[in-house]
């Protein structure tokens, strides 16, 4: 049953009007050249034409690529609903990237479908069921029967989405007839009178009136194969179709920007790079063609295909070693567009900026001119990514208004902040509740999994949860860099340095871009020893992450190790410039303020850091090192009471710390408190065997420095020789006797310990071997 033709052509692609005297704009002649400048000419050119907006669309950098919806033909220009009984949505659901809807105009309740109508059903819902074979078989002869760019384009998707991304890049970047197919196995007709398929109707034509069966044998049909439209192929293609077409050819991605930009990802999932950037350009082509800018609204509610655009282009430039103009890149693509959480998500996690960059760059976004009826909630989800450094008052409003007014107490990403901001506080045991609740919900969240393994690493309880967990991980995400990271972790656990650092190896090879892997790289290093090694991982970090004060700060703690104070003072104050509210950062400045002897600067670090401290609510059994630090530099200075309280206030976070205990001894027998002094000893003698320490060597037991807890030699030497020291002068001193250190200050008193370790080594150096070991038997 043939019906009248539509109004108009049956195919109708937008064109723009060109000047006088030149070629069409769908022509090959005028652009040889794969960068965008030709896309940027014809939205110049349509800007200060009359071409109507609905013609112009598929050159606007404001619009966007909506999914395919069943609801509405298109999602971009609403058209009538069909409501017929026996037409799909999805037939003509096409997400019509040229805007091109001039075959809807005059179509009424009687539409009758024609076997593109059946095919492009078949193709949408091949897609939906993920039968990307069944779309592209059927999509393809599509586009061969009808020549038309949307249909070009959703086969070009199609192929995307098979991961064949050659194909794909072929089909957008090669000459297309932008003219319907002169031959084909159907043809309208009007007036009985047979016409060349899919040419221009009658004006009253409807329904299957554009798709007319062929005549039978006999008729036409016989000579498809000698009018078939065949372009030149081949290195020299361009050239020649050129040559042999005045119009009528063009190639899709000088066509439309959606097209540009889907060539452009193909390739850069190739490997091409240098290409792909081309196609894109080398910035915003659109920066200046007074149709983009963060102020003009989309035009359709989706995400600016401009601001998808810029974050590709970005992510080029990561690939091409250009680090500042990548991070330019991805904060052009979020100031043009706030919904593309891509570019946010580049700048937040690979810590481009610094927390204070971050945080005003994110709190001054266009969210209003953008979202108008959703910038609250779209501002409130991204300050909660952020880190969580300073503003720590704001953070925890915006998380109270996540969970309060949106309902978003359970959701995996509100959760992930609060579990951030715990981990941030050394809180291990409570951020480790909280994302174990995430886990349950999702199973796989990638910001989580991070924080997961690292508080099972510093849990040591739970390091055989993390052997489990991370084996589960491997069998179900084989191909993720976190299942890998976790590997690494576990050998860390056990001190199998090597083994760590080859998994941490695999999971950057897999995800340059993750931070933790680097990160954890470079302590593998740190942990053997191997300082001069680790350094050039934590270097190769800062580099990577300019924004992020971390690696710095590792840099700066290495080179104190290797008493490398310069360069250690360089490190750390590098480190301050990016962030000033770190309280480990302080902690090491003091450090290296302590081993410069400049112990006042020292205590009003460790000072400083402890408040910062009680500011992030941070968990105070971590600062328990930062404590005996303040107490060792007042101990320096001789303000033995207020060592004498940062000890004290050790033993009441922990009264089994073997660190205060011993330092506590020691600050006893300056002041001239023997006995007491005998009793902390014996109480360190009491609890060596089964406590960490935090320091490992007599001068890191004087001086309380390293933030690490370490296990000591169960017969503690130097211990053993202060408790010495103190029985003789309880000894020499009697019931009467006069009270204080040996010599009356604490040089003068460490020149007497190594007078005496001498004389004890001499003495028993002049033993018999039988003697020494009755001796050590003793």
């Amino acid at each position: 049953m043939a019906g009248t033709p539509p109004p108009g052509s049956g195919f109708a692609i937008p064109r723009l009007p060109s000047p006088s005297g030149s070629r069409a704009r769908h022509s090959l002649n005028n652009s040889f050249s794969f960068g965008p400048q030709s896309l940027v000419d014809s939205l110049t050119e349509a800007n200060t034409s009359n071409a109507s907006n609905n013609r112009m669309s598929y050159l606007d950098p404001s619009r966007s690529i909506l999914q395919t919806s069943p609801l509405r033909s298109s999602p971009r220009m609403p058209r009538r609903m069909k409501t017929t009984a026996n037409r799909h949505p999805l037939a003509t659901d096409t997400t019509d990237v040229f805007q091109d809807d001039g075959d809807e105009e005059g179509d009424d309740e009687g539409y009758e479908w024609g076997i593109v109508d059946r095919m492009r059903l078949w193709r949408h819902d091949a897609l939906m069921q993920h039968l990307y074979d069944s779309a592209a078989f059927w999509g393809d002869k599509i586009v061969s029967w009808t020549n038309d760019p949307n249909d070009a384009f959703w086969l070009a998707q199609t192929y995307f989405l098979k991961h064949e991304y050659s194909r794909s890049e072929r089909l957008l970047t090669r000459p297309f007839p932008t003219t319907p197919p002169r031959v084909g196995p159907y043809a309208a007709a009007s007036n009985a009178t047979t016409q060349p398929p899919f040419a221009p109707a009658a004006a009253n034509a409807k329904g299957k009136g554009r798709e007319v069966p062929s005549p039978g044998p006999g008729g036409s049909a016989g000579q498809i194969a000698p009018g078939v439209q065949r372009l030149p192929v081949g290195p020299g293609e361009m050239i020649d179709v050129a040559i042999q077409y005045e119009e009528g050819v063009s190639r899709l991605v000088d066509m439309s920007v959606a097209c540009r930009y889907l060539a452009a990802q193909c390739q850069m999932r190739q490997g091409k790079w240098d290409e792909a950037l081309e196609m894109l350009g080398e910035s915003n082509p659109f920066r200046n063609s007074g149709k983009g800018g963060p102020e003009v609204p989309n035009m359709d509610g989706g995400i600016k295909i401009e601001a998808s655009m810029c974050s590709l282009r970005g992510l080029l430039m990561l690939k091409l070693n250009r680090g500042d103009q990548a991070k330019a890149c991805f904060m052009e693509a979020l100031a043009l567009d706030v919904k593309c959480y891509e570019a946010f998500e580049q700048l937040v996690d690979g810590e481009m900026m610094t927390p204070e960059e971050e945080w005003f760059f994110v709190q001054n976004l266009a969210y209003r001119e953008q979202t108008p009826s959703d910038a609250e909630f779209v501002k409130l989800m991204y300050l909660s990514r952020l880190r969580k450094y300073k503003h720590s008052m704001e953070h925890a409003l915006v998380r109270k208004r996540l969970v309060e007014d949106y309902g978003l107490g359970d959701n995996p990403d509100v959760l992930y902040s609060f579990a951030d901001a715990l981990y941030t506080q050394l809180r291990w045991a409570d951020c480790f509740a909280v994302t174990s609740r995430i886990l349950g919900l999702v199973d796989v969240h990638k910001a989580t999994i991070p924080l997961h393994v690292a508080c099972m690493y510093h849990m040591k309880h739970l390091n055989s949860k993390l052997f489990l967990f991370a084996h589960d991980l491997v069998e179900k995400e084989p191909e993720s860099a976190t299942s890998w990271f976790a590997v690494g972790m576990w050998y860390m656990c056990v001190e199998k340095f090597p083994d760590a650092r080859t998994y941490f190896s695999k999971t950057s090879l897999m995800d340059p871009r993750f931070a933790p892997a680097w990160i954890a790289f470079a302590h593998a290093f740190s942990m053997e020893g191997e300082h001069d090694h680790a350094v050039t991982a934590y270097s190769t970090c800062a580099r990577l992450y300019t924004g992020s004060h971390l690696p710095l700060m590792f840099v700066g703690m290495e080179h104190l190790i290797l008493s490398n104070l310069k360069l250690a003072e360089e490190a750390l104050l590098a480190a301050q410039t990016m962030c000033d509210s770190d309280p480990l950062l302080f902690n090491e400045r003091g450090v290296l303020a302590y081993m410069n002897e400049d112990y006042e600067t020292a205590a009003k670090l460790f000072a400083d850091a402890l408040d910062l401290a009680q500011v992030v609510q941070a968990s105070q059994q971590s600062w328990v090192p930062t404590y005996i630090n303040l107490g060792s530099a007042m101990r320096r200075l001789g303000r033995l009471q207020e060592a004498k309280a940062a000890y004290q206030r050790v033993l009441e976070i922990d009264h089994r710390n073997v660190d205060a205990l011993a330092l506590m001894g020691v600050t006893f027998h300056l002041m001239g408190w023997i006995e007491s002094a005998i009793v902390k000893y014996h109480a360190v003698r009491l609890f060596h065997g089964s406590l960490l320490l935090t320091l490992q060597y007599w001068h890191w037991l004087t001086s309380g420095l390293r933030p690490q807890a370490l296990s000591i030699d169960p017969i503690n030497g130097y211990v053993l020789e202060l408790l010495d020291l103190a029985l003789e002068a309880s000894a020499d001193c009697g019931p009467f006797g006069t009270k204080g250190p040996p010599g009356g200050d604490e040089a003068a008193w460490e020149q007497k310990m190594r007078e005496q370790r001498d004389l004890k080594g001499k003495n028993v150096a002049k033993l018999s071997p039988s003697e020494v070991d009755d001796d050590m038997s003793m």
